[in-house]
């Protein structure tokens, strides 16, 4: 039995210590709530099936609040598997800035929108930035750096990333 995308993902990011969590619509307020630590910020979750209005998430952060924030709830576009990367997309609401301004990213995605590798997201990302003309983030993993000697995560953006991949539904 081959690996779907979504195990093939949850494998890759277990390689780069982070926590991948499948869970149902019904229950996804239930799942977030384990990845928070408050005060939590988010922008609205499109196209999946989950909401944050739920949750003790603060949506549509005000400046003070995305600066006192430890958490970061956002939507990915997409998901490569092969790489573990989750790809972030630049909104009108901020959905980048609320990924990168706190210490906790959690990004959201539906199972359908984890692709298996490279060659799928280049066909994905080109039908996007053609469609909207925008642009996005590719993130794998925390973000870390040893340009001045040790490993150092969090220096250029959150230094802890959850994943949760929306699978089937409740009915």
């Amino acid at each position: 039995m081959s690996a779907t995308p979504v195990d093939s993902l949850a494998s890759a990011l277990s390689a780069l210590d982070v926590p991948c969590e499948r869970t149902t619509p019904g229950e996804f307020e239930e799942t977030l709530a384990e990845h928070c630590r408050g005060p939590a910020v988010g922008v609205p979750l499109e196209g999946v099936d989950a909401a944050l209005s739920g949750t003790d998430v603060t949506v549509d952060p005000t400046p003070a609040e995305l600066d006192a924030a430890t958490t970061g709830v956002t939507q990915a576009s997409f998901a490569v598997a092969d790489y573990g990367s989750v790809v972030i997309p630049t909104t009108e609401t901020g959905t980048e800035l609320v990924s990168l301004f706190v210490d906790r990213h959690v990004a959201v995605l539906d199972e359908a929108d984890v692709l298996p590798g490279m060659e799928a997201a280049f066909d994905r990302f080109g039908e996007e930035l053609r469609a909207e003309a925008g642009s996005g983030i590719v993130a794998t993993g925390p973000s870390a750096t040893a340009d001045m000697g040790e490993l150092v995560r969090g220096a250029h953006g959150p230094s802890e990333v959850r994943v949760i991949v929306l699978e089937g539904d409740d009915e």
